[in-house]
């Protein structure tokens, strides 16, 4: 049976609307005058002057970039290295359990890992003394403990269907193991280790539960403070902090989808 286009528009539209309108509502109210963040008292960019003067959401914030950006490399190097073992090492010896290893973050939930993270961490103080007390250190550790596993797997995907005959020809004209990763097969995978850099960062970023269990006092990351403001109830500055983080990545989609469409017109050119 056909539906008609009306129908189907119409479910389009809901499905939008139900997505992005409560977005809209928190970006419009960042601009209310009130100090209720749900009763429009007028125009005014008063919380955005507000936000520039708050301290503690700035500190965090720059806090959570640092953090997000460290992990996220460590984890793109340490995801394509686990990948490259999985992929090109063959069959060995506890393949499986490091197969398991990899695996396990990516299905586990988050309190468990923020759990057992922060045992290992008590449990490390006790016996050698370090961590001396948690904060960005150990989030910055726990959250390259779950993000490499999201690396690992794209870069894994990659290195699945890429084809290995250039890598082949490079050895057969007597290239070494080490020149031909780097000269090769680097290159070719860069896009995947680019979108595992991307994908760590954001849940990084993003995280809130595994951060609360590995951080201590001193130590908010962004989240951990919108977190904490919401549970006393929201205020104009949240909204006014989401929304330029909504138009930051607005900024970066547009840009990306531009570098995208011209790529692929320079492509087309060149065809």
């Amino acid at each position: 049976m056909k539906r008609s286009p009306t129908f189907l528009y119409s479910m389009l539209s809901f499905g939008f609307a139900f997505l992005y309108l409560p977005i809209l509502v928190l970006m419009a109210y960042s601009f209310n005058d009130s100090r209720l963040a749900t009763v429009w008292g007028g125009f005014s960019t008063r919380w955005y002057s507000a936000l520039l003067d708050n301290d503690q959401i700035l500190d965090a914030a720059w806090l959570s970039l640092e953090i997000a950006v460290i992990s996220a490399t460590a984890a793109t190097v340490m995801g394509t290295l686990a990948a490259l073992a999985l992929n090109r090492m063959g069959r060995y010896r506890g393949r499986t359990l490091f197969t398991g290893m990899i695996a396990a973050p990516l299905v586990m939930p988050e309190v468990i890992t923020g759990l057992s993270l922060l045992l290992l961490f008590v449990s490390l103080q006790e016996l050698t003394g370090w961590p001396a007390s948690r904060g960005a250190n150990t989030i910055t550790i726990a959250h390259i403990t779950f993000s490499m596993a999201y690396v690992a797997v794209i870069v894994q995907s990659r290195l699945a269907s890429m084809d290995h005959s250039l890598e082949e020809a490079a050895m057969d004209l007597g290239g070494r193991p080490f020149a031909v990763t780097r000269d090769i097969t680097l290159p070719l995978i860069a896009p995947a280790m680019a979108a595992g850099w991307l994908l760590a960062f954001t849940l990084s970023l993003d995280d809130l539960v595994i951060a609360s269990f590995a951080s201590g006092a001193g130590a908010s990351t962004l989240p951990m403070v919108i977190f904490s403001k919401v549970k006393l109830g929201v205020t104009p500055e949240v909204n006014a902090l989401a929304t330029i983080i909504i138009g930051l990545v607005s900024v970066m989609v547009v840009l990306a989808g531009w570098s995208m469409l011209r790529q692929q017109r320079k492509q087309a050119g060149k065809a």
